[in-house]
């Protein structure tokens, strides 16, 4: 029986939906201007062939210029005055009048009957019920201003479109009126329904998509503010591994914030990694600790609030000596610990194989087991490495019997004083789409006059298979490189028009370039390596999280309004081919 997704990567799915629009404002301009001339040339060859177009063909341009102006008014009529989505409307709204008319000529064919000329007005109506859908929909607009400005492009169009003797006799043909004005008290109630898809809890659904169009504009103002109300507070921890010289002039840190990035790119915490790299000099590694969506910072203000508390850090322990590395692999789970005084830090991956996020039951149960063998603060980093679905229980079986057998080994293992270096690319030119601000970072840990290296990347997980050959190429060098995690940033350098939203690292870049910038900044951070000692800091802040209840929400709201438009869909394409018989 295949598994219900959870909320979040349902909302997720649902992103496609949002790739139907075109990437560019001049495709839609140009290719309704196209749609528009083949709507002129099928009314005349088609329909008005009595009106020879040799002697009509000036109305083409006058189309053609009706609908750029027409195009521009409409974005005085929309909430946020786009003109990108007036066009992109506007595409939409003629290829329905068109295929219209297309489909009457078709079906005259095919049926061997006289041509309609009920079919000009009828596209017109769904030209224009369309614009009350999508106006109500994204672009802000109540339902009775909708219907106020839903006929001005189609009109206008016809208007110049039509010989004038023949205006009021197209216009009133009855079967075109009839199947029209019921298109346009569909969209009304398609509309209406929708709205109210996620009732009680959202108010209104329309408002909801409206905040997520406008914050991919980089308007996230009404997106934050919609989920901050619905957030709540909470206490959130963060542990941070300080690395500083003997003199105190280098110092490096390793953060394992409880908060998730997200929601998404560009709303609230969705590039807090760099946000806390750039906080600490540009000399950290902000870690995937176990932590999902529900501990998303909902608002740039609760990101201010978190970061400036972290200034309040309190140091726990310190020390000068830690572990060599152990890795324990079972079947596809591998965890790499080592064991810094008494407090282990331990690297949890599926790399190649590939995962969501580590569940928050799995950080309860090896924490109490490390607990239960005394061992002080439990530090644990979801590599976040390959793509893939939520683990099994399996596979979670595994990667529990993994780390625990890792917390065994440390134990009896002999800690040696430790040196250390670090680089990054912030002076390299490593910039690609599938790479967040902070870039890539390396450390180089020399531990009983053997040299370890550990790489970062500021990036929304890794393509699968990526890691492992970047090990082999380090390896070939005989340079031992235990992981590479990623921070999951819900950054994105440039609007990834796909399934999932992003980019993963390795998708774009490849693998040999990766291992090449990363084997540039490890000689760095080799020849930078110095003594060094450590202190585990500890922090609480209280903020406001996205929770989970929210997800659940859009998630029924999503659904619901999907169902409901799939079921006016089915309807309404059912009702418009019996007008072909006609």
């Amino acid at each position: 029986m295949e598994k219900d997704p959870d909320d979040v990567s349902n909302i997720h799915n649902r992103f496609s939906l949002t790739l139907v629009n075109p990437s560019s404002h001049y495709f839609s301009l140009v290719v309704s201007l196209v749609v528009a001339t083949v709507t002129v040339l099928a009314t005349y060859f088609g329909y008005l062939f009595n009106f020879g177009f040799d002697e009509n063909w000036y109305r083409l341009p006058l189309v053609l210029g009706v609908l750029v102006l027409t195009q521009l008014l409409d974005t005085q009529f929309t909430k946020k005055k786009e003109y990108s989505k007036s066009l992109h409307s506007s595409l939409f709204g003629n290829m329905l009048w068109t295929v219209t008319l297309l489909m009457g000529i078709l079906s005259s064919i095919v049926l061997s009957k006289e041509i309609e000329l009920f079919f000009i007005v009828f596209g017109l109506l769904l030209f224009a019920s369309f614009r009350i859908g999508i106006y109500t929909t994204t672009l802000g607009v109540s339902l009775k201003k909708a219907w106020a400005i839903c006929l001005i492009q189609p009109m206008a169009m016809y208007l110049v479109l039509i010989p004038q003797e023949m205006w009021i006799s197209v216009l009133s043909e009855p079967i075109g009126l009839g199947y029209g004005i019921s298109f346009l008290i569909i969209a009304s109630i398609w509309s209406f329904v929708t709205d109210r898809a996620g009732r009680p809890a959202m108010e209104s659904t329309h408002k909801t998509i409206q905040a997520y169009l406008a914050s991919q504009g980089n308007d996230f103002a009404d997106a934050e503010e919609l989920m901050e109300q619905r957030s709540s507070e909470t206490k959130v921890s963060t542990a941070q591994i300080k690395f500083s010289a003997q003199n105190g002039q280098k110092e490096f840190r390793m953060v394992l914030p409880e908060i998730h990035p997200g929601p998404y790119h560009p709303v609230g915490g969705s590039n807090i990694p760099y946000l806390i790299y750039k906080n600490l000099s540009s000399s950290a590694m902000v870690m995937h600790s176990i932590s999902d969506h529900a501990l998303n910072l909902p608002s740039r203000n609760e990101v201010k609030k978190y970061l400036k508390n972290l200034e309040n850090s309190k140091v726990t322990e310190e020390g000068v000596k830690c572990t060599e590395p152990v890795t324990v692999q079972i079947n596809k789970t591998r965890v790499t610990g080592l064991l810094f005084g008494n407090n282990p830090l331990l690297f949890l991956s599926r790399s190649p194989h590939g995962m969501e996020d580590i569940p928050s039951y799995m950080k309860t149960e090896i924490v109490q087991y490390a607990n239960n063998r005394n061992y002080g603060r439990t530090m644990i980093v979801d590599c976040h490495n390959a793509m893939g679905e939520e683990i099994s229980k399996e596979d979670g079986e595994d990667m529990l019997k993994a780390a625990k057998s890792c917390l065994d080994t440390l134990i009896s293992k002999e800690s040696f004083p430790i040196e250390l270096g670090y680089a990054n690319t912030d002076e390299m030119d490593v910039w690609t789409e599938d790479l967040g601000m902070g870039g890539l970072g390396i450390i180089c840990l020399k531990l009983n006059d053997k040299k370890y290296f550990l790489g970062w990347a500021d990036a929304n997980n890794m393509e699968n298979g990526v890691r492992e050959k970047i090990i082999e190429i380090f390896a070939k060098k005989d340079y031992q490189l235990l992981e590479i995690c990623t921070s999951d940033t819900h950054y994105a350098p440039v609007k990834a028009r796909n399934r999932n939203g992003y980019y993963q690292l390795g998708l774009i870049t490849s693998a040999e370039k990766l291992a090449k910038w990363f084997f540039e900044i490890a000689k760095n951070a080799e020849a930078n390596t110095i003594s060094t000692k450590f202190e585990i800091l500890e922090n609480e802040t209280n903020v406001k999280v996205m929770g989970q209840g929210i997800y659940e929400d859009y998630s029924k709201a999503l659904d619901n309004s999907l169902k409901i438009t799939k079921g006016f869909v089915i309807g309404g394409v059912v009702f418009f081919v019996t007008s072909l018989f006609l």
